[in-house]
């Protein structure tokens, strides 16, 4: 079965990946079949022939998940796009504290509607 897999290069602690297709019985840094690209995760730097991972992938190549993850997230370039996350992530007491302010906040707006409803009659 032919894969889609990073192959690893670089120095001790410093690595950096190429994105080739290789036929799975290989070895981690056995020779491929087609370089894609490459992948620099301490500088979240990526470089991918997405018309060509996709070809290799209509034709029956299996995708890692970091692989199919890199793919999800670049855009048509091949260039990695970082997705922010939405919510941050906070402490419990934290959350506690933030909905007692909102909960508050909307008490005094509703009081304030009922002084302007009061004060037109």
């Amino acid at each position: 079965m032919v894969k889609i897999r990073l192959k690893r290069l670089g120095s001790k602690r410093n690595p950096i990946y190429r994105i080739i297709v290789i036929d799975d019985r290989e070895k981690r840094e056995g020779r491929p079949i087609e370089e894609l690209g490459f992948y620099n995760p301490r500088k979240k730097e990526l470089k991918l022939d997405k018309t060509k991972a996709f070809d290799w992938v209509k034709k029956g190549a299996k995708p890692s998940d970091t692989v199919n993850y890199l793919m999800d997230n670049s855009d048509d370039y091949g260039n990695l796009v970082r997705k922010q996350a939405e919510e941050q992530k906070i402490s419990k007491k934290a959350r506690a504290k933030a909905e007692a302010a909102a909960k508050a906040k909307e008490e005094a707006t509703a009081e304030e509607t009922k002084e302007e409803a009061k004060s037109e009659v």
